[in-house]
């Protein structure tokens, strides 16, 4: 925040179809190049290249460092080959590790030492969240004090630069106060010298001005860029430009997480959810899924055939991942590099390259339920009601877990084995002192990840090589967590789980049904209807399954004040034996012995890690800007 609180204020340039470069390279240009604010602002052209810089401001998360951590709740836990990643740091208690001060190997998307957002430096290293936001806002608010110098533009052309400097000034708030709480919401230019005193806000306070944003962004922006004059001239390279799409689903996001347990206890002391807050949020989502199922958007639920699309594409010459679902992406430069690491961290070293692995917990697993849309009680008991048994405990589940996990037995190599004392590992073997449970470089907790990667993604099969156009993106927001979040909103918002806005035709139940219906699951349980707190543990649980490892867990429990309460502080690994005949056809008919789980670790958290800490640096510039509790 120091470095990006009161500088940048000379960032202003001409920049042609869409191109621009940072504001460092700029100040180093000769004087005579420099352009004057009324040149660099007077038309569309100008001032969207200024706004386009935001773009690069954007984290890539997914793909920022040669291995990813993103999942830092109980889902996920690494190989013990290496132990530098912040999940390892967050897993000790030590959130401090978010901070590159303390990480020396820059401590990953949260915080880099070398932060750039030149869009000429492509290197995923230099981009983190704490400087990008601090230094977006900064300059959305550059952008839109100099509104008044737009003169060779049309009304649509203002209000689609407008509109996008809103929205990027409001985000870069929501997405720091996702980790820190409230904190100075900053909606003017500070002044480039004397003293900055601006105090803390309440959470909720925070979230009314970024509301605003968010609002005033949406009635400015298009839903679809290539229906505009300007975005005519770009037509096929709109998608990632921020619409009314966007700002309506981050509007809801942000009086959704207001209204949230964690959230409302910061701001006025209960640690329930606020119903005001999430009635908001039910309508803001309402409106933007009247649009999309209005069938008129660019935005519609991928079919399940079709889900892994909104991750990953593969032999498509490097398409952008996300189809007709992801909501929100930002933009990535050198295609290459997104799997280079990211398609190697999750299969074990016997089949695959790079020591250091992610891994499910066999207890984050668990809440894949059953087809027939009812969980498993106890992973280790027959449930007569459910169906499931755990002699079979692969069989008959919720389709996700078998487009998400692979479990012992699946064919996981499908072309040749050159090496017949290799030819073993062409099943996964992941039951207790199998090939692929090695603890250092394979699965600690007898399950692997294919969510983001295609099965052959291998170095038998090579699916990760260049030829095979392997680019991996994993999305901030798609559309199925709209539903999810519009199902939570109208449950908490109306005190029912047949609540609902009056502007949209469906329900929470409704709502959730629309996304377990695209995986062939079915509808909730009559049971869990007949009461918000028993319907609630169904849509967290969807919320476990339909997002599971896309970085939203470990906010999730957060905000439901969940993070530091058992069983949310385990991780474990399912261990059996494998007994009767092998069956190579189906893995999900073999039988196993023996089944149960065992605590691999348990996270000794207290209340203050509920938030993250603040840097010293920006908590001793004056006494306003306080420390998170307890650090």
């Amino acid at each position: 925040m120091k470095q990006y609180i009161k500088p940048i204020i000379s960032c202003l340039i001409v920049w042609t179809c869409m191109v621009f470069s940072s504001c460092e390279k700029y100040l180093d240009k000769d004087p005579e190049t420099n352009i004057s604010e009324k040149e660099a602002f007077k038309n569309f052209t100008n001032f969207q290249g200024f706004t386009e810089e935001l773009y690069n401001c954007i984290v890539n998360f997914s793909n920022n460092y040669w291995t990813n951590s993103f999942n830092w709740g109980e889902d996920e836990i690494t190989s013990t080959a290496g132990n530098f990643h912040f999940i390892h740091k967050i897993d000790d208690g030590n959130f401090w590790g978010w901070q590159s001060e303390f990480d020396g190997w820059g401590s990953g998307w949260m915080n880099q030492s070398d932060f750039t957002t030149s869009t000429s430096q492509d290197n995923r290293f230099n981009k983190d969240l704490w400087n990008a936001a601090w230094y977006g806002i900064r300059k959305a608010n550059i952008g839109l004090a100099n509104m008044d110098k737009m003169t060779d533009a049309t009304p649509e052309e203002r209000n689609l630069v407008k509109g996008q400097l809103l929205f990027f000034r409001a985000w870069f708030h929501h997405r720091l106060m996702e980790y820190f709480g409230g904190l100075p919401y900053i909606d003017y230019v500070l002044p480039s010298a004397g003293a900055v005193r601006l105090p803390r806000l309440k959470y909720s306070e925070c979230a009314d001005k970024a509301a605003a944003d968010f609002r005033a962004a949406a009635d400015l922006l298009p839903v679809n860029w290539d229906n505009t004059a300007p975005g005519r001239r770009t037509l096929g390279k709109n998608a990632l430009r921020i619409n009314k799409i966007m700002a309506l689903a981050y509007l809801g996001k942000n009086y959704l997480w207001a209204g949230s347990p964690l959230m409302n206890y910061e701001s006025t002391g209960s640690r329930t959810y606020n119903a005001e807050y999430c009635k908001k949020a039910a309508a803001a989502f309402a409106e933007l899924l009247n649009l999309t199922e209005g069938g008129t958007t660019q935005y519609s639920l991928v079919a399940f055939a079709n889900y892994y699309k909104n991750f990953y594409t593969t032999g498509e010459g490097w398409a952008l991942p996300g189809s007709s679902e992801a909501i929100f992406r930002g933009p990535y430069y050198s295609a290459n590099n997104s799997n280079w690491g990211t398609s190697k961290q999750y299969t074990p070293v016997v089949i695959s390259e790079g020591d250091l692995k992610f891994t499910p917990t066999a207890n984050y697993v668990d809440n894949y339920g059953m087809k027939n849309g009812l969980p498993i009680p106890d992973i280790t008991k027959a449930d007569a009601e459910s169906g499931y048994d755990p002699q079979f405990p692969w069989k008959n589940r919720d389709p996700r877990f078998y487009n998400d996990i692979v479990f012992d037995g699946v064919k996981f190599v499908q072309g040749a084995i050159p090496n017949v004392n290799e030819q073993g590992n062409r099943y996964a073997n992941l039951y207790t002192g199998g090939s692929y449970r090695d603890v250092g470089t394979g699965s600690r907790t007898g399950y692997v990840l294919r969510k983001f990667i295609p099965i052959t993604a291998n170095k038998y099969d090579n699916g990760y090589d260049w030829g095979y156009n392997l680019h991996i993106y994993v999305p901030y927001m798609r559309l199925a967590d709209v539903y999810l979040m519009y199902a939570e909103a109208a449950l908490m918002g109306y005190n029912s789980p047949t609540g609902k806005d009056p502007a949209f035709s469906k329900n929470a139940v409704e709502a959730i049904n629309v996304i377990r219906a695209r995986a062939g699951v079915d509808a909730v349980n009559p049971k869990f209807l007949n009461s918000t707190e028993a319907f609630l543990q169904e849509v967290r649980r969807e919320r476990a399954v339909e997002l599971a490892f896309e970085g939203h867990r470990f906010n999730d429990l957060r905000r439901w004040l969940l993070l530091i309460q058992q069983p949310y502080t385990l991780k474990k690994s399912v261990e059996f034996d494998r007994t009767g005949t092998f069956n190579t056809a189906d893995p999900t008919q073999n039988k196993v012995a023996n089944l149960r789980e065992v605590t691999l670790l348990e996270r000794n958290f207290s209340e203050k890690h509920y938030w993250l800490p603040l840097k010293n640096n920006d908590v001793n510039m004056y006494a306003e800007f306080k420390q998170n509790p307890g650090w």
